[in-house]
Parts: structure tokens; sequence; C-alpha cells
């Protein structure tokens, strides 16, 4: 007995299961006391083979904000009603997450809460290529980046696109990538960043999507070429990257560039932050509700990358991908982000919120990829650039990461 009401009896250290029920969705701060040696207690079952069911949440875990410090590792986390969000930004400590609906909540209530998705959802919502499909229909993308130095970041844009079904793609890039773009993107065409007029309308008459960003750099001649795009494009369009951060702390004037169009951004928490003027860890503790007045304002799909990763609409809407690995945290992986993005953002431009949708997919199977590889340690872009063909065709039963439900999650 430990007291408080908080008992392990008759643990011998060849328990097979342990299930985990002593802190709930209200608990904050690290355990003390008799909780503290409870979770010691269990986690030393754990190391010697004991498989340990969480109920709702790891205990120790904030079921808010992710917090862990002391909380217990469990091999599978039941979340009765909802999943919690704090499960999903620690998910190491969760093992497989089952959401289990028990009728707790109402139709309309679930409708304001973030809805995570899963393969089955990713099945339904992005269209599927037509037989008949030729090029012209799959659409055009050009995608605008490659400074000096950087033409890994376009190449890689252009792979994400390419695996995801894009008909043709254009890398509009610094003169001196072209040899290395054709090299490593054999299916794309080549054309050097616009410098006129007319180069600015055969950059729009050859185009159904535009992706703005990877590897662009960022200066003043940098926005006067992002704002020229844009004020000669009204259609479909993707900023990341150095797109985003030469509009750092002006919103009001990227809102008036993107109006009356389908768009994404698409930034990792850190250019978020310059974007809206505050740190990086304001964005990551407000991660659930940061885009939401960002989306509106400009009238945009926010697509706010992380652990997991939130897609804001400017509906109102938020859709949450659990699903990748660390093998993404590595230079050039937001790059093939932008390229699923923009192929999606064109394909499912038919639907009512197809900016959100289309990050929304994107994240997902961007995320599964990285999954298929299997361990991290040794993973690297090419693999998972590999494993998108295995993402997009797999079973749609199959949800990633151990994540299993498409449920929303709980505030």
């Amino acid at each position: 007995a430990l007291g408080a009401g908080v008992t392990i009896e008759n643990a011998e250290g060849e328990e097979a299961l342990v299930v985990d029920a002593l802190l709930g969705t209200g608990s904050t701060g690290s355990p003390t006391g008799d909780f503290a040696a409870a979770i010691s207690a269990i986690a030393s079952l754990r190391a010697k083979g004991a498989k340990v069911v969480a109920l709702d949440l790891p205990s120790g875990l904030n079921a808010t904000t992710g917090s862990s410090d002391g909380a217990l590792s469990a091999d599978l986390t039941i979340s009765f009603g909802t999943l919690k969000r704090g499960t999903l930004i620690a998910r190491e400590y969760c093992g497989d997450l089952e959401a289990v609906d028990i009728g707790l909540i109402d139709d309309d209530a679930l409708s304001r809460l973030p809805t995570l998705i899963d393969a089955k959802w990713v099945a339904k919502t992005v269209p599927r290529i037509a037989v008949d499909a030729h090029k012209g229909t799959r659409g055009r993308l050009s995608i605008v980046g490659g400074g000096h130095g950087m033409a890994g970041a376009v190449i890689l844009s252009g792979e994400g696109a390419l695996r995801s079904g894009i008909g043709l793609l254009r890398v509009v890039a610094a003169p001196a990538n072209e040899i290395a773009v054709h090299a490593a993107l054999p299916a794309a065409l080549f054309s050097d960043w616009p410098s006129g007029p007319d180069d600015l309308s055969k950059l729009v008459e050859s185009s159904d999507v535009i992706a703005i960003g990877p590897g662009l750099g960022k200066s003043a001649a940098t926005r006067d070429l992002v704002e020229q795009i844009l004020l000669a494009w009204n259609g479909p369009v993707v900023l990341d990257a150095d797109a985003l951060n030469i509009f750092a702390g002006d919103i009001p004037s990227l809102a008036k560039l993107l109006k009356g169009r389908q768009a994404v951004i698409t930034p990792h928490p850190a250019e978020m932050a310059r974007l809206v003027g505050k740190t990086t860890d304001d964005v990551l503790s407000d991660r659930f509700e940061i885009g939401i007045t960002i989306a509106e304002q400009l009238d945009a799909a926010v697509l706010l990358k992380g652990t997991p990763t939130i897609v804001f609409s400017p509906r109102g809407h938020r859709y949450v991908s659990a699903s990748g690995t660390a093998a993404l945290a590595t230079g050039g992986s937001g790059d093939i982000l932008t390229g699923i993005v923009s192929t999606l953002l064109f394909q499912m431009r038919a639907s009512d919120d197809a900016p959100a949708e289309a990050a929304a997919c994107a994240a997902f199977i961007h995320g599964r990829a990285a999954e298929l590889c299997g361990n991290v340690r040794g993973t690297t872009l090419d693999d998972v650039l590999r494993a998108m063909p295995r993402a997009w065709n797999e079973s749609p039963g199959v949800a990633g990461n151990g994540v299993i439900a498409s449920l929303p999650i709980h505030r």
C-alpha cells in the first residue's frame, strides 16, 4: 500500500500486464509522493517485460500541453471520448493510441473540435486519378525558388510533387541551378526567375498552381519577386520558407496579395513566430489555436508543421496529422511537403475546403512515408521519397503512427 488510495498489490515482477489509471486529464505538474512512487514501480515492471495500458493518458502526462516530466511510458493508451492534445504532442510516452467513443460529446460539440485525420480519411478525401488522365488534367505546377547554392530545395519539392501525381513540373530558379535540376529531375522543365512582364506572362500561362519559397533566399529582391508573381498570378498558390520570412510581421501586406485565390502557407514554428511577431515558444504553447486568426486574416489555409502538424482552415476547421517520425527532422523535409501540398491543392480544387484539406492530406502522407521507413537513424529523405508510393497506396484501414481512429481531439 502506498497511501492516498494508491496501491500496488502482489507485484512479483513477473506481471504481463499493468493497467495505469492513477492520474487523469486534470492532473498538472510533476507527480510527487505516493503517485511518483507508484509510477516508478510500474516503470520497473515495464522494464522487466510487462505491457502497460494507460487509461485516457499515461499518468503524469499533461493532457493539454504534453508536459511529461515524471510521466509514465505506456505501450497502449486508450483515450475515452476524444484524443487528448498532450498525447499527440508527447506520443513517445503513449505507445499506440486508440480513441474509444463512449458518447460523451454530441455532434455539435464534435464539429467545433480539431479532427485527427488518418489513412481512411485521406483515401476518402483525395480524388482518384482517372484512367484517361493526361499530364494536363493532372495539373501543371511551377515551383519558384532555388537561389544560388540552394538547388536541393526545389529538387526535393519537385520530387514530392512528382511522387504525388502532378502532371507537368516546371522549376523556376536561379540560372546557376539549371544543370543540377535537369540532372536530378529529368521530368521537369526549367526556367530562370522572371525578370519582366513577358517572363511573368509565360509563368502564368504555363501554370495551374504555383509554389513559392523553397530555397528562394531572403532579401528585398526576393520580396519584389514574390510580389510580382502574386500580382500577375491569381490562381492557387503555396507559400513556404523564405516566401513567408520576407513578410515577417507584415500579415496585412501578405493578405492583400493572397486575396481572391485558394492558398496555403506552410510555416514551421519559427517561421510562424516571425510572421506573427511572437517567440517560437509562444507558438508551440498555443499551437492548436494560433493559426485560427491568421487563417481568417489571410483567407488561406495555414499548415503549422510540428508534432503534431496542425492545419487551420479560413472556414474555421482544424485538422491534425499525427503521422511522422524524427526522420523528417532534417533540412529539406519541408520542401518535399511543399511539393505534395501544391499537387493536391490543384487536384482537390473542387472541394469546398480545398486548401485546408489538401494541406491535411499532404501532411499525413508526408509523415506516413517516414513511418514506413522504419528506424529513424540511417533514414534519409531519399528513403522517405521512395516510401511515398506505399504511403499513397496502402490499405485505407491503416491509421499511421499507432494512432487508431479518426476522432476529434479534445480541447
